[in-house]
């Protein structure tokens, strides 16, 4: 069973950049779809970015230009670069992984088996 755990979250101000990680276990790397969602306090998780296992990327409208996600499956790790950071993009941010092929519902938060507990980025104004 694949086990996820995020790190680098922080606080930066607005218009600064950070790079959270997304350390994978259990698992071989290049079998799963994997994504990025970010969820504030009482709102729904919201879909970030995402590769899939053919290696097509995907990003959320609100991000594209801003943040890149990539993924070192040899290190069995997923980044999510994140620059020009809006205090709207404060959240908790969580990666998530599947093991069977997702293509319309590469956006979708329950189309995912495998969740991290999340890391904290907050920008400030």
């Amino acid at each position: 069973q694949v086990q996820l755990e995020e790190s680098g979250g922080g606080s930066v101000q607005a218009g600064g950049s950070l790079r959270v990680s997304c350390a994978a276990s259990g698992g071989t790397a290049s079998r799963y779809s994997t994504a990025w969602f970010r969820q504030v306090s009482g709102g729904e998780r919201e879909f970030v970015g995402a590769i899939r296992r053919g290696g097509y990327i995907y990003y959320a409208d609100s991000v594209k230009g801003r943040f890149t996600i990539s993924r070192d499956n040899a290190k069995m790790t997923m980044y999510l670069q994140m620059n020009s950071l809006k205090p709207e993009d404060t959240a908790v941010y969580y990666c998530a992984a599947s093991s069977t092929e997702i293509l319309s519902t590469v956006r979708t938060a329950g189309a995912y088996a495998y969740w991290g507990h999340g890391t904290q980025v907050i920008v400030s104004s």
